[in-house]
């Protein structure tokens, strides 16, 4: 145990084994969760270096559960006090309460990814040139360039998940991504795009000249598209929905609607309904934390149990949710390895890993070819959902008129309005093309921030609200 986090305890792993089992005595479930992390970020703006950050910490957090309530003490201070004072805090829950305590997850000998430190290779002065090099190329591939914006960014996390009966679970987490934003301009007018790639692995994958450049081709290509978009019209349109990076929408609509606790809470759309028709017939929606080195994977949960690609739509009917320890055995179901945390300071809850829908039978061309007038949406930024009613918007920052089958005009300003469960029942056409995001996904929920992935193929969806610019 000598190259554990449990050593960094002032009392050593004996002592804090014994008080993490006085503690949940009596309890549900409940861990001592150890986290030491390294992040980096620089930024490459206008042309110079412009900001970098650099930052180590490390913390406990400690969680007693007793049927529906849980106890949580966190401390960036790794001593027998603090855990002591952790202690006295979260038996509050425990108090007069007997419980069966859960047994431990089941270890896996799996590996989704590397355990190398990124933040070692290259060095700060390779990256800040690489930075340069990306600035000067993208500058130098046209003339109507007027603003670059490049951006590393790498963590390096260690998580040990220590229960009552002293088993202990251990991960070494990478996670890198690399972003580069260009703004076009003709006359008064200005636009831009954007391209991210990352996920688990080192920069090797990333900084790569021939990835960073096609990243930067790709921003640039965005960019020029929407410097000649016309204003979006508003009405109702059939619409397609581009492979990959648009699986963001289904995962807001419809994959928060999934997670265990808002159903066992009666507060998803989706509550209740297992077993029914909840999507069109031929929709397949995982969640899959196993794949490779992909930016939402784990190869274990922040409760310490296994990752695994979960069913939760099949073929149009509901037959799962994603679930974590506690939510799990509440609803009677199985845990899913979905308990995911922002960091120490933060109470585990159900979480997406890789979220998406699987591929159809239709080539994609296929599918712009049958749509007389609509929208095809390859792209989305920002956008607002309602677990609880399933309703949503989200803005297209790439977007074209679709008119007897073929790619009209890019639109500008296109907002898709509508309802995550009762589109999916509107689903019409899937194209054979699935792909996963680039590596760029975060998801935020009741205030914590993790990494995830999206996914699904080319989409024909009836019926679609659009809210546009038109005049």
């Amino acid at each position: 145990m000598t190259d554990t986090l449990l050593n960094r305890f002032d009392c050593g792993p004996d002592r804090v084994t014994s008080l993490l089992a006085d503690t949940l005595h009596g309890a549900d479930d409940g861990e001592l969760f150890l986290e030491h992390v390294e992040t980096e970020s620089l930024v490459f703006d206008n042309g110079k270096l412009k900001s970098g950050s650099f930052d180590t910490r490390q913390g406990f957090g400690l969680r007693s559960v007793a049927g529906d309530a849980a106890g949580y003490a966190h401390s960036g201070d790794m001593t027998h006090a603090a855990l002591s004072r952790a202690s006295d805090a979260v038996r509050a829950v425990t108090g007069g309460h007997s419980g069966n305590h859960a047994d431990a997850p089941q270890k896996t000998n799996k590996q989704l990814y590397a355990a190398a430190n990124p933040l070692i290779q290259p060095s700060f002065e390779e990256k800040a040139r690489l930075l340069e090099e990306i600035d000067t190329y993208a500058r130098a591939l046209d003339p109507a360039v007027r603003q670059v914006s490049v951006s590393l960014s790498a963590s390096w996390q260690i998580v040990e998940i220590l229960r009552a009966d002293g088993q202990l679970a251990k991960d070494i987490r990478p996670l890198v991504r690399l972003n580069v934003s260009v703004v076009v301009g003709k006359g008064d007018r200005q636009e831009s795009g954007s391209h991210g790639i990352g996920g688990r692995h080192g920069f090797e994958q990333i900084v790569d000249e021939v990835t960073w450049k096609a990243g930067v081709s790709e921003a640039l290509r965005q960019a020029m598209v929407n410097l000649e978009a016309v204003p979006a019209p508003a009405g109702t349109f059939d619409v397609v929905l581009g492979a990959g990076w648009p699986g963001v929408m289904l995962h807001e609509a419809v994959g928060h609607g999934l997670e265990g606790d808002f159903n066992r809470k009666g507060t998803s759309a989706f509550a209740g309904l297992l077993g029914e028709q909840v999507a069109a017939k031929g929709v397949t929606v995982v969640d899959d934390g196993t794949i490779s080195e992909r930016r939402g994977s784990l190869t274990i949960d922040d409760e310490g149990t296994p990752t695994q690609c979960t069913t939760l739509i099949e073929d149009g009917k509901l037959v799962g949710y994603m679930q974590d320890r506690q939510n799990a055995r509440l609803m009677g179901m199985r845990d899913t390895g979905n308990g995911r945390r922002q960091s120490y300071a933060h109470i585990p809850m159900p979480r997406m890993t890789n979220t998406y829908m699987l591929g159809g039978d239709h080539h994609p061309q296929e599918i712009l070819e049958s749509v007389r007038n609509g929208i095809y949406a390859v792209s989305f930024g920002g956008g607002q959902v309602d677990i609880t009613s399933g309703k949503y918007v989200f803005g297209c920052t790439e977007a074209y008129r679709l008119e007897n089958g073929k790619i009209g005009a890019p639109v500008k300003g296109a907002m898709m309005i509508g309802n995550g469960p009762a589109d999916m029942k509107r689903v019409r056409m899937l194209g054979n093309d699935m792909a996963l995001d680039t590596g760029i996904g975060m998801c935020g929920k009741q205030g914590q921030g993790v990494p995830v992935g999206v996914g699904q193929p080319t989409t024909r969806i009836d019926g679609i609200t659009i809210g546009g610019t038109e005049a």
